[in-house]
């Protein structure tokens, strides 16, 4: 059985570990073009676990553990955007999917799906949910004559449009320490990742 004081020793060391490990992330960064000394919690997390097994490559959790961290910051500024505009997440994906067409703003419901990754069940529920708040419309799909469109009015137009307004003035916020050129460059690197994943949902 480990002592107490034995096993102080080795919290304090691997605290001693994590805190050296953390420093090294933050010189890291300095030497990468960033500011001298920038930690954020990733590196802790990292450090800490760098501390307890380091015979692991923690390389990815640098990198992905800040995606999901800045997705959970994202996901909290879409859902107050959004109701400041009385629209949920789904709301708004359906809305804007509508937007984006162009005039006449309809699409099927299988294009819907498509355009949300949702099941059928789902976007019916939801298509019955806007168009009872006067987002959405029905209307009989001239090419089936079992098939109805979904077509955006000028209400579901108008929540959509100022909801992505208020989302904009946050995502500038939030990228504001990049210059032009580096939001390109990550642009171009989270492309790099993503698309794979898109190609995969269109099969």
């Amino acid at each position: 059985m480990i002592g107490t004081a034995e096993a102080s020793g080795q919290a304090a060391e691997a605290s001693g570990q994590a805190a050296e490990a953390t420093g090294q992330a933050a010189e890291a960064s300095g030497k990468a073009g960033w500011p001298s000394g920038l930690a954020d919690e990733v590196d802790d997390v990292v450090a800490r676990w760098h501390a307890v097994r380091p015979d692991l490559d923690l390389e990815p959790l640098q990198v992905l553990s800040r995606v999901s961290r800045l997705a959970r910051h994202l996901d909290r500024a879409r859902r107050t955007a959004f109701a400041r505009n009385g629209l949920e997440p789904w709301g708004f994906d359906v809305l804007s999917a509508l937007r984006r067409q162009g005039p006449p703003y309809q699409l099927s419901p299988g294009a819907l799906l498509r355009a949300t990754l949702v099941t059928s069940g789902t976007m019916t529920n939801r298509i019955d949910r806007l168009a009872q708040a006067g987002l959405v419309s029905r209307h009989p799909d001239p090419a089936d004559k079992r098939g109805v469109i979904v077509r955006l009015t000028d209400t579901g137009a108008s929540a959509a449009d100022a909801a992505l307004a208020d989302l904009l003035d946050f995502e500038r916020t939030l990228l504001a320490s990049l210059g032009a050129d580096e939001r390109a460059w990550l642009a171009a690197r989270l492309r790099t990742l993503l698309a794979p994943f898109d190609h995969d949902d269109r099969s």
